[in-house]
């Protein structure tokens, strides 16, 4: 909490992104209950969910907000964070009643909770004609809470 503090954010943007790294160990203790492996397993499923809800590679998405070692969802808006929760919480959901006993069967999983909250990003977009997957990244997000605050 102290550390995103002293990176310049609201209580309200510590608060949901210490929510978003509370779903993200109930997705990884979850994964580690039906035997995938950390690392190389939890990358590639990281990557289905998170192509199956913003339509991007992880890689990609770093890349669209010009990022090079940042963690990624330290450098979400408001929304990205919440259909990054959705997914990861939906994926969560379904492992636990599906219980899955390969990395295949993990990986469609994976793919379903994304898919999901990609869903809902879609008809986000739809009815507001605004994209949610953004460039924009912390050190704009931070310098926008400053500008605002002065007007």
């Amino acid at each position: 909490m102290e550390t995103y503090f002293k990176k310049g954010y609201s209580k309200e943007r510590i608060n949901q992104r210490l929510k978003s790294i509370e779903v993200r160990k109930e997705l990884t203790d979850e994964w580690e209950n039906r035997g995938v492996k950390q690392g190389q397993e939890f990358a590639i499923l990281t990557d289905e969910i998170t192509q199956a809800w913003s339509g991007l590679t992880v890689k990609q998405y770093k890349k669209h907000k010009d990022l090079k070692k940042e963690n990624l969802r330290d450098n979400m808006t408001n929304l990205e964070l919440v259909l990054n929760m959705l997914a990861e919480a939906t994926t969560t959901e379904i492992s636990k009643e599906k219980k899955p006993n390969t990395f295949t069967e993990n990986k469609v999983i994976a793919k379903q909770g994304g898919t999901i909250a990609g869903n809902t990003r879609k008809e986000k977009e739809a009815k507001t004609g605004k994209k949610i997957v953004v460039s924009i990244n912390a050190k704009q997000l931070n310098e926008n809470k400053k500008i605002s605050k002065k007007e």
